[in-house]
């Protein structure tokens, strides 16, 4: 379906998208901010309507890192920031938001939501969930479970960032503890993930800025994109891996001039349709 057919479709979707919240139990967190490890609190300033209700919520997923993880930083307490989790954030965050405002009618928050597992039930109040760098991620069984019980709720999550051999035995090794039982498999090109709002037949490897800087498009041995996936017992996408590309990175710099457009124009196409994809189905 091209560009903007879908709108005809949307009232249907969002009444799917009550179903999708019927998995809340508390009130969500209020809006919280932490330091990033390339942005300060306060450098990406909070557009005035930040605090605005509105019916989604872009929700970054927090979590501790490996040992060895690129962005450790001596003693510091990854439930306050400035760890893996925190890669791109909040610059790609908002402007991802950005385009949701611009190319689609669902009512969107202006900032991102940053999502502890160990906060209750307050994953429950998002039914996308977005999580970068998950070559680095190592969830406690308790983490594991809450997001298991999660996803076969209702809920979505995307992961991206992660490249190569090395990335993709840490991120199976968190994967396989909450879901020992499904396959990670490549996502059909006719799957409706690609097609919800824009047919995305031709998809490519999405480098971050430091790949079009130096010339090399990938990082470890992540020379091939994969567009990967994990369904349910209903054949729904609950996982969905930008495995070998940067989509954040995409969104992180589509301001930028020297970014190519191509990779933040599929990027966000990719980001808007596993959205509208994750409230429909």
């Amino acid at each position: 379906m091209s560009g903007c057919r879908w709108f005809g479709r949307l009232g249907a979707g969002l009444a799917i998208l009550g179903a999708v919240y019927a998995v809340q139990r508390n009130a969500p967190e209020p809006f919280r901010e932490y330091p990033g490890d390339e942005y300060r609190v306060g450098q990406i300033p909070r557009p005035a309507d930040y605090d605005e209700k509105t019916e989604w919520v872009f929700a970054r997923l927090m979590y501790p890192s490996i040992p060895d993880a690129r962005f450790r930083h001596a003693g510091w307490d990854w439930t306050k920031g400035h760890s893996s989790w925190t890669n791109d954030y909040p610059r790609a965050d908002r402007h991802f938001l950005e385009a949701v405002r611009r190319l689609t009618r669902v009512h969107t928050r202006s900032v991102e939501q940053p999502v502890n597992l160990d906060d209750q039930d307050d994953v429950y109040n998002y039914p996308w969930l977005y999580a970068v760098f998950v070559g680095e991620w190592n969830l406690t069984d308790m983490q594991a479970k809450t997001l298991r019980e999660y996803l076969l709720r209702g809920g979505f999550l995307m992961c991206d960032d992660f490249w190569g051999t090395r990335d993709w035995a840490v991120f199976q090794e968190t994967m396989k503890r909450i879901f020992p039982d499904r396959p990670v498999v490549e996502i059909d090109g006719a799957d409706a993930i690609f097609h919800t709002v824009y047919d995305l037949d031709n998809r490519y490897q999405v480098p971050g800025e430091w790949g079009v800087r130096s010339g090399v498009s990938y990082r470890n041995d992540g020379y091939l994109a994969h567009w990967r996936g994990i369904y349910d017992d209903k054949g729904r996408v609950m996982v969905a891996l930008t495995f070998n590309s940067d989509i954040g990175d995409s969104w992180e710099w589509a301001d930028f001039p020297e970014y190519p457009e191509q990779y933040s124009a599929l990027g966000i196409r990719i980001g808007v349709n596993y959205v509208i994809y994750a409230m429909t189905h």
